[in-house]
């Protein structure tokens, strides 16, 4: 093709076929878009990117992204129920919940699901800390009742195998561990779902 002789094009479509998502027909259409941007607007993108980078950073108790330098917004909120526990694979299915505006407790992000044939493990995610942060919850609270797990997991082999070994973790520590109705179809993420599908599982929710 002609726009492989342009170095500086050819460098750009490397770094953007590195964007997870990014579908090859849209390669063009948001390279066109970032060419013809203004100069300024550019610049502002950039740094705003940079900034980001920079001042982000997961929650090391439940792995939401966070500003650095303040508390989470939800494992330091009051108005939120501590004693209860959303386990979703990725950021976007907690996403994907918080849209739904019906769930008001906190969230536990692993990182992922359990996929040997991708070479991911139980290790490769926060199984462990999820564990340990229930243990350390009830400790605090050990005349508290209520505490509840929901395993929010994507209804995949994936998923199930991951929600499997969690509630194997989980089962001796004597607390309520639930899961999405089925009203999510078997194969579907999350974040592909509408927020009154997501809304009806999450609080049709049953025992795991």
């Amino acid at each position: 093709m002609m726009h492989e002789q342009i170095q500086s094009i050819t460098q750009l479509i490397k770094q953007l076929q590195q964007v997870p998502y990014l579908a090859s027909k849209n390669l063009y259409k948001v390279l066109n878009h970032f060419l013809e941007m203004d100069p300024v607007r550019a610049q502002q993108f950039c740094k705003v990117l940079m900034d980001a980078k920079a001042n982000l950073s997961k929650c090391i108790n439940c792995g939401i992204w966070k500003e650095s330098k303040l508390d989470c917004a939800y494992c330091q909120s009051q108005k939120r129920d501590q004693k209860i526990i959303c386990v979703v694979e990725t950021w976007e299915d907690f996403i994907a919940i918080e849209k739904t505006g019906g769930f008001n407790g906190v969230y536990h992000v692993l990182g992922g699901a359990i996929s040997p044939l991708d070479g991911i493990s139980p290790e490769d995610l926060t199984v462990e800390q999820l564990v340990k942060r229930v243990m350390s919850a009830k400790e605090s609270a050990s005349k508290e009742t209520g505490f509840e797990i929901i395993l929010a997991m994507n209804q995949t082999p994936e998923g199930e195998a991951t929600s499997v070994y969690i509630a194997n973790k989980l089962k001796n520590l004597n607390i309520k561990i639930t899961c999405l109705a089925r009203g999510i179809p078997v194969g579907y993420s999350l974040g592909n779902m509408d927020r009154v599908t997501v809304y009806k599982a999450l609080s049709e929710r049953r025992l795991y």
